[in-house]
């Protein structure tokens, strides 16, 4: 019967991870609502015990609070995944996340509260966590930056699938996430822009939180922003127009890339040209100009960690500098915009 339909279905994909994916579980378990929710994990082809320990957790787990169960897949991907999901999800709203998030207890009523007004087709959560390493906690830093940017627009182009919401139908209609990106990377980002592009209607939610373990280590950091910026360029390609920016990224954010790379090449001139010392200080100001609201919120959010912002945000476009000339070499270059295909990448 009608009534018995979920109000909606969070799909959370999974590939090697049950632990994470086991907490995740308990968080949706523990949602604060008394709407009929349907959750559906669907694991990416795991070669290991995630299926059978995830049924027996649904098994144990079966009661009153909503319907759980779990597809499997061969390895395709995070968003095949997603869209396998999707396609078999029978509420009229899909909630995304990871399977490396723990939603808060309200997260739900949250992320349903703004699909309210019918013209809304998407929203979109935030991150949060409790980790106490130096890098983690400038990352939490960093996300809440972008957060305070998208509390300033009344309709957004950009979501990411940690906490994400989509009515089914426009989801279904656009063809779900691109499945070319053989790893978790800016497939939501796209589907985001496609969305936007059509006239579709987002919104920001902050107070939708997921807690979330960022990377833990500067090595982490940086591997995690190249593979983002070197699929980004093959965004790129499917979206020229996105290279202006948008509402999720500060635009001192794309300045500090050409300037940390100029502040390095002008310091390896000086061994040849004395006169480059001027250019290194002109361009190390300008950068730390582009650094200036990340630092003021860093002596809110984590005073005792404002010196090494500097270090994560050169680090940063550093990387996202190598991402995006690599990428741009094989799919502008190499490949003239071709889909990115699979890869030996996991998700």
């Amino acid at each position: 019967m009608e009534s018995n339909l979920p109000s909606a279905t969070v799909v959370i994909p999974v590939y090697r991870d049950v632990e994470s994916v086991l907490r995740c579980l308990d968080a949706i378990l523990h949602q604060e609502t008394e709407r009929c929710l349907e959750t559906i994990v669907v694991d990416d082809g795991s070669n290991d015990s995630t299926v059978a320990i995830v049924e027996n957790w649904i098994a144990d787990h079966a009661g009153p609070q909503g319907i759980i169960r779990i597809l499997a897949q061969d390895h395709a991907g995070p968003a095949a995944a997603r869209n396998r999901g999707a396609k078999e999800a029978n509420g009229p709203i899909l909630l995304f996340t990871d399977a490396d998030c723990e939603p808060r207890p309200d997260w739900v009523e949250k992320m349903l509260a703004p699909f309210e007004d019918a013209a809304v087709q998407g929203v979109k959560g935030t991150y949060e966590t409790r980790q106490t390493s130096w890098v983690a906690r400038l990352v939490q830093v960093e996300y809440e930056e972008k957060y305070i940017r998208m509390e300033q627009f009344d309709s957004i182009d950009f979501i990411d699938t940690y906490s994400a919401g989509f009515r089914r139908d426009i989801f279904l209609d656009l063809g779900g996430f691109d499945e070319g990106f053989p790893t978790a990377s800016v497939e939501d980002q796209e589907f985001s822009f496609r969305m936007a592009e059509r006239g579709f209607r987002m919104v920001f939610v902050p107070d939708a939180r997921v807690v979330h373990r960022h990377a833990e280590t500067l090595s982490q950091y940086i591997r995690k922003k190249f593979r983002i910026a070197y699929y980004k360029s093959y965004l790129l390609v499917r979206h020229p127009g996105r290279i202006q920016g948008d509402t999720h990224t500060p635009p001192t954010l794309i300045a500090q890339i050409p300037l940390t790379y100029g502040f390095l090449g002008f310091l390896v001139a000086t061994v040849f040209w004395s006169p480059s010392w001027l250019f290194c200080i002109l361009f190390a100001a300008a950068d730390l100009a582009c650094m200036s609201g990340t630092l003021r919120l860093c002596r809110e959010r984590a005073p005792d960690l404002t010196a090494r912002v500097p270090i994560l945000l050169a680090a940063r476009s550093l990387a996202l500098g190598a991402g995006l000339i690599s990428g741009t070499i094989r799919f502008r270059i190499g490949r003239r915009g071709a889909d990115p295909g699979r890869s030996t990448e996991e998700s």
